[in-house]
């Protein structure tokens, strides 16, 4: 195969998937950098209210990766993965119409807001002024590439306006 038509693998990065798991603020300035510009379609997101579990289906952009990529003439790449939060009693969104198939939402951050006893609420904060707030037990959200990487179909890096 081509190597320039080929899709990118962790083996040429000497590479492992990430597995991340955030249980405190910490953490999650960590886990929220990595997911920072990942899309998803709107019907990739599902609670399960009987196991307290809330998950997305994302395809993240490779921060960790970026200047790789610029050394290789922006073969920028996206991986797709699973954000799960855990102990997840309540969702609510704003701005975000689930049933929509067509539309494909971004993630610009993942932030705590704390209530009592450990628990409080995680935000995922969504361009086009979309948000989803779960509220939780107790901080808990885990990270996991479950597909190889892929070169961005855009080919680019994600940018903001500062």
């Amino acid at each position: 195969m081509n190597s320039s038509t080929r899709d990118a693998t962790f083996e040429d990065g000497n590479e492992a998937p990430l597995r991340l798991k955030a249980l405190d603020i910490e953490d999650l300035a960590v886990l929220s950098g990595l997911v920072q510009d990942a899309v998803f379609p709107g019907t990739e997101m599902k609670w399960d209210r009987r196991a307290r579990r809330f998950a997305l289906l994302l395809n993240r952009f490779r921060w960790e990766d970026a200047d790789k990529a610029e050394a290789r003439k922006g073969a920028y790449e996206r991986v797709q993965s699973v954000l799960v939060i855990e102990d997840a009693m309540r969702v609510q969104t704003s701005g975000v119409d689930a049933r929509d198939g067509d539309i494909v939402l971004s993630v610009l951050s993942v932030t705590f807001e704390a209530g009592t006893d450990g628990g409080g609420f995680v935000v995922l904060t969504l361009a086009g002024d979309g948000a989803i707030r779960v509220e939780v037990e107790a901080l808990e959200i885990v990270l996991k590439d479950v597909t190889r990487p892929y070169v961005a179909p855009s080919k680019a890096m994600p940018k903001h306006d500062d």
